[in-house]
């Protein structure tokens, strides 16, 4: 068991430095099952391109990582920003490394330059460029919607036309004849 205060470390992959990783305590436990990294108060992370340019960040109020498996789970207020302009938020977030993919089962909230969506389940791969939002709701720009000349829906002609009702008859009650 390992327990570091002040953690502030930039993390490699192939001699490129690619994340770095900022925490107020970072406790690495083997002794539990499964082995995990735990971040009690909150966790930054940033994702760097070959020339050291912040791609995005991750923020979240306490995660773990679950070593063996590749598996990270953020919990809390969980930030997600990119340099495309897209920004994320929920009460958590999953991500697999192994499957290069984030999730989360909690309300989500994204925000694209183009869009704004929230939904109770969210997927996505890791750079959020093809993601899922089910039970969802949002609003979209008009403009933005690309090229509607060609939506059968929008353009359909109306085939129910509104037809004046006509008064119906007074049917003349049981047993009594009208003259």
């Amino acid at each position: 068991m390992m327990k570091s205060y002040g953690v502030n470390t930039l993390i490699s992959d192939s001699g490129l430095i690619k994340y770095r990783m900022v925490a107020e305590c970072w406790e690495v436990n083997q002794a539990r099952d499964p082995s995990r990294w735990i971040f009690e108060k909150g966790l930054f992370l940033e994702q760097f391109d070959e020339k050291f340019h912040v791609q995005a960040y991750i923020y979240s109020d306490t995660a773990y990582y679950y070593d063996v498996k590749k598996l990270w789970h953020l919990r809390g207020r969980v930030r997600v920003r990119n340099v495309e302009g897209l920004r994320f938020s929920s009460e958590e977030l999953y991500w697999d490394e192994n499957k290069h993919e984030l999730y989360s089962y909690q309300f989500s909230h994204l925000i694209t330059p183009d869009r704004e969506m929230e939904g109770t389940y969210f997927r996505s791969d890791e750079n959020m460029t093809h993601y899922t939002i089910d039970n969802s709701k949002g609003s979209f720009e008009k403009n933005k919607m690309g090229n509607t000349e060609n939506d059968t829906i929008l353009n359909a002609p109306d085939t129910v036309k509104a037809q004046k009702r006509k008064p119906t008859e007074k049917a003349p009650a049981k047993g009594r004849v009208e003259s």
